[in-house]
């Protein structure tokens, strides 16, 4: 970092300081201290917040470079490759860097390429690329795999990674950082820049971006990455919505207080209210045109819209002509839209990080704070914000952890490497390694990764259509044949979007008779045959999923297994529930909080328990002719609901006979058919049932089928697209997936991409880990409170259980007569 006086001023050429004065700015010092590391060579990581001017701050250096070199006998290839996540940040960032580049009058042409850009752009930037050239992790993935990459980024001098928190922790992140090796080996003297407003351990981020391994020579590990920070910025000022001075109880979509954020988005100049899921947008848009008597330009956004109806609401929103957005995570990243004053967060957060990304949406103007609204749409859910407003003005934030690459990205990558150009393997080894998440990689595992490649394993060897690349007789690697490599090309990437199945009605034979509707494969990866699930209104029992369908049949007679497919498309993070736990138990920190959810904790402690923020509170009563066990481990809907479909497994073995299980953010209801206060609840949550009760309940359920899938498509052992064909449809890929992974399992169960489904499964489908630490922190530490009736707290999981039984306008009324009588019991 600079030291305390700063950079220098005379860091910036005569016509970039004339430009800053004729706009009336001062370069800021985190700006030249950018461009002080670029004359240096060396990588940095910038944290700024939004409106700091951390984007030109990336682009500074390569601007001054290029105006600067001789006009003649120099390479003019590409010089900077700006990395960004989404296809709209990318082009409006080309927007908003030529703005200066023109104005300067600077012999610069920087140009986007994204799945959007026309063909004949696209061929033309291959012969003739652009100075800067503003992409996505995607196509650069494609351009590594073609056969001119060397030729093409031999000059490259610059990779400036945007929003590089969003890349790193993924799978995208993983085959972005192999590329990033891969170009580095292509250009050496290639430096890198990471950008990013929310960052939370700057170390994991450096560690990621760094170049490792003994080729590094002195620039090893994080230290080859200086950490440049901006000023901190304007405090957010974030308030919190009570609807007619109330808090409900339960509910999901913070309906009860539409009509307020209606008259919020009346006095606001432009908002964007964001909500978790796309459910929630459709509901929340139609919702705010219900009561759009004023006729606002109100606009939807979320990733099933068409791209082109998306484009349209993002180019009104640039040009001002809209009042208000309902959107999802779609617009959560860095695109400009200065007339944006207020950021709405509908329902919860779910994350700290996130909604810092989300309030920097509003006012990118660093000395004036950014103002956001949260609306919470039930009382755990004002714990949850209140926790992360708090979380929020402290700067404390949520990062995710450092991750090992997966073996399967980096199979898409080695066969990428295989179009580009022959590879030596020991070469290529070194060079992977030199990547972040893969610099503990093994040789054992690298060896297994090619061969998966060549022949597609043990079991696969002997079916020609697997052996993707050929050894010479020089001991190299190569692509088999051009058209193997087009395949290739046509399939790359690491975003794998869920299939669709179609749920019908079962007839003899196991067919599948009229169609219901769809699902995605992941509603039913939690179920076996016979057990039962609510969808579009009705009670089904699940028969069978056959490679096709979902084959069911009515049981209107029974309860439900699993009430509701509902809830947050996102984790509640580990560092948002644990502020939570603490607020609860904090009885001086109620304060805070409404008056109706102050009381709401008091009833609890009254009539139950408040456990300490490191202890579990578990609750047992009798209701009708069921006998529940509710547990409040606040660790997030996904771990709960592999914690209760491994905990039912144990129960049937004890004899109790549960019958279904719900699941929420915060907590889990079992019910069944005999009481459940006389068991050893230490042993029932023992940390062994990760081990052979999860393995047993893996090899019966769907999920390890769906990660295989998964973890088969990135490796390219199945392809979505063909030359001159239309795209697989889901049906089709999970009937070849399933075959495959039938073979694999029965011949050679210790195949690549079955231990990548595994590992898949239990980090992103059932989040083991976080349920893993969660057993080891209430070991010997839950508080069980054996009730004759339920409790404050149980009322919002109780309803879960009746929230999808009734179809129709009569849905609403029945749910909150329902409510009412479970408030009136849980008050008596």
């Amino acid at each position: 970092m600079a030291d305390a006086a700063g950079p220098p001023a005379d860091l910036l050429p005569p016509k970039f300081q004339a430009w800053f004065d004729g706009r009336g700015w001062s370069p800021r010092a985190h700006q030249l201290d950018m461009v002080a590391k670029g004359r240096a060579g060396r990588d940095a990581l910038l944290i700024a917040p939004t409106g700091g001017g951390k984007t030109l701050a990336g682009f500074l250096p390569s601007l001054i470079e290029i105006a600067e070199r001789p006009p003649a006998n120099t390479p003019r290839g590409l010089h900077t490759l700006y990395i960004s996540p989404l296809k709209a940040l990318a082009v409006d960032v080309e927007r908003n860097l030529n703005a200066p580049i023109l104005e300067m009058g600077l012999p610069i042409v920087a140009e986007s390429r994204t799945g959007d850009t026309g063909v004949a752009r696209r061929q033309r930037q291959r012969v003739k690329p652009p100075d800067i050239l503003l992409t996505t992790p995607e196509q650069l993935a494609l351009l590594c795999a073609w056969e001119g990459a060397r030729a093409y980024f031999e000059d490259l001098r610059c990779v400036i990674l945007d929003e590089i928190h969003t890349l790193h922790a993924s799978k995208r992140g993983d085959l972005l950082a192999l590329d990033l090796a891969r170009l580095q080996q292509l250009a050496p003297n290639m430096r890198r820049v990471g950008l990013s407003a929310t960052v939370d351990d700057p170390e994991v981020i450096k560690a990621w971006m760094a170049r490792h391994g003994e080729r590094a020579a002195d620039r090893q590990g994080t230290a080859s990455v200086d950490l440049v920070r901006g000023p901190p910025g304007a405090e957010p000022v974030v308030d919190l919505l009570l609807s007619e001075g109330r808090v409900p109880w339960a509910g999901h979509t913070a309906q009860h207080a539409m009509a307020e954020v209606y008259e919020t988005i009346k006095r606001a100049r432009i908002a964007l209210v964001f909500v978790n899921t796309r459910f929630q947008a459709e509901f929340a848009f139609q919702e705010l045109w219900r009561l759009n008597e004023d006729a606002l330009p109100i606009a939807l956004h979320h990733g099933s819209l068409a791209a082109e109806q998306r484009r349209k609401v993002e180019a009104a929103m640039a040009r001002g002509e809209l009042r208000a957005v309902v959107c999802t995570s779609t617009l959560d990243l860095g695109i400009d839209w200065g007339d944006v004053d207020l950021v709405i967060q509908l329902a919860s957060p779910k994350g700290a990080s996130r909604m810092v990304q989300r309030i920097g949406r509003a006012n990118h103007r660093l000395d004036e704070p950014s103002r956001a609204l949260f609306v919470p749409a039930n009382r755990f859910e004002m714990l949850e914000c209140q926790a992360a407003r708090e979380a929020i003005a402290e700067n404390r934030l949520d990062g995710d952890p450092p991750r090992i690459g997966a073996l399967d990205v980096l199979a898409q990558h080695v066969m990428g490497c295989a179009c580009s150009e022959p590879f030596d393997m020991l070469a290529l080894y070194e060079e992977v390694r030199s990547a972040g998440p893969y610099r503990d990689l093994s040789w054992e595992d690298f060896e297994a990764v090619v061969d998966f490649v060549s022949t597609g394993g043990y079991a696969l060897k002997t079916y020609d259509r697997f052996r993707r690349i050929v050894r010479l007789p020089d001991g190299r690697w190569r692509v088999r044949d051009q058209n193997v490599a087009q395949r290739h090309r046509l399939n790359v990437g690491a975003i794998v979007s869920p299939a669709m199945l179609a749920v019908r009605m079962a007839m003899r034979g196991n067919r599948g008779g009229r169609k219901i509707g769809e699902v995605e494969e992941g509603m039913l990866e939690m179920l076996d045959p016979g057990d039962t699930f609510v969808f579009a209104g009705q009670v089904w029992e699940l028969v069978a999923v056959t490679n096709l369908d979902v084959l069911v049949r009515p049981a209107n007679h029974k309860d439900p297994k699993m009430p509701s497919w509902g809830g947050s498309k996102f984790a509640l993070s580990t560092y948002l529930a644990k502020r939570v736990r603490q607020l609860m138990f904090d009885e001086t920190h109620w304060a805070v909080l409404p008056g109706d959810v102050r009381e709401w904790l008091e009833m609890q402690k009254d009539r139950s328990l408040i456990v300490r923020e490191d202890e579990m509170l578990l609750e047992t009563f009798p209701r009708g002719k069921r006998n529940f066990m509710v547990v409040y481990p606040f660790e997030g809907r996904l771990a709960h609901t592999t914690l209760a479909m491994l905990l039912t497994r144990r129960l049937e073995r004890l004899g109790v006979g549960p019958l279904g299980f719900v699941c929420n953010d915060y907590a889990m209801a079992i019910w069944a058919l005999k009481p459940m206060d006389g068991l050893d609840f230490d042993e029932l949550f023992a940390e062994d049932m990760l081990g052979d009760d999860l393995e047993a309940w893996l090899q019966e359920s769907f999920m390890m089928k769906r990660a295989f899938k998964g973890c088969a498509i990135i490796a390219g052992l199945i392809e979505r697209r063909f030359p001159g064909e239309q795209q697989k449809t889901g049906r089709q890929i999970t009937f070849s997936t399933d075959l495959i992974y039938d073979v694999l399992r029965k011949h050679e169960p210790d195949h690549l991409l079955l231990r990548c489904a595994r590992a898949d499964a239990a980090t992103g489908l059932i989040d083991v880990a976080r349920l893993g630490d969660m057993l080891a922190r209430i070991r010997g530490r839950i508080r069980h409170a054996a009730l004759d009736r339920l409790s404050p707290f149980s009322v919002p999981i109780l309803l879960e259980i009746g929230k999808e039984r009734s179809p129709g306008d009569a849905a609403e009324m029945i749910l909150a007569e329902a409510e009412a009588e479970l408030i009136a019991e849980a008050i008596a």
